[in-house]
């Protein structure tokens, strides 16, 4: 009895120690994330890496399976950058980082997230351009990219996003013809306003999609 006990203990102690890398590539990626912003409101105090399921912590909801499928952090208060371990979570179905003040490009890795409903990244000061790779997003229903400060071109690939239903990059400093083919077809004006540089829509054999100033 004496000697079962001390393997039992001994195998306690062994899984504890286990990094989320080891044993949860969902909480590893997720942590990523912790690491990488500054978060004065502690809404992430709850997320400890010694804990090898993360579907205890905060903000984030799991399914049956104990797979990541919400991730809900909007209005946190959060600064910092995005990271590309996030496109790990491939069973992630809502990424909710609006109105906090992230900085830095979008990860391209996000187009790896093959389950995502929702892409909510609205009022932030994220740079650089729109990564193409969201194109894989077959799944998207709701793309809010506003009120950042966004450049470069809308990639002509997001247009074949047949689920896509809302689609919002207002407020950014986009340039180019706004694509009008596939699933843009349906979008109103006031999904591209206040885009300084942005020329208006495409007129498909008179205005060449690479149109416009982008200098």
């Amino acid at each position: 009895m004496a000697m079962w006990a001390v393997f039992y203990l001994l195998a306690f102690i062994t899984a504890s120690s286990i990094s989320p890398s080891e044993s949860n590539k969902e909480g590893d990626a997720l942590y990523a994330l912790r690491r990488a912003v500054k978060d004065p409101g502690n809404v992430l105090q709850s997320w400890d890496p010694t804990l090898v399921d993360p579907c205890t912590w905060f903000h984030v909801t799991c399914d049956s399976d104990n797979r990541v499928t919400r991730l809900d952090l909007g209005n946190a208060k959060l600064t910092g950058s995005l990271v590309p371990e996030l496109g790990k979570l491939e069973h992630l179905q809502y990424l909710e980082l609006y109105m906090n003040s992230l900085e830095g490009h979008i990860p391209e890795e996000l187009g790896g997230l093959k389950s995502l409903v929702s892409l909510d990244l609205f009022h932030n000061n994220l740079t650089g351009q729109i990564p193409p790779s969201l194109s894989k997003l077959s799944n998207l229903k709701f793309l809010r990219l506003n009120n950042n400060r966004l450049t470069g071109r809308i990639p002509r690939a997001l247009t074949k996003l047949e689920s896509l239903k809302i689609l919002n990059v207002s407020n950014n400093n986009l340039c180019g013809t706004i694509p009008i083919s596939g699933s843009f077809s349906k979008f109103a004006e006031e999904s591209f306003v206040n885009n300084p540089r942005l020329e208006g829509p495409e007129l498909i054999g008179f205005v060449r999609y690479n149109g416009g100033s982008c200098n």
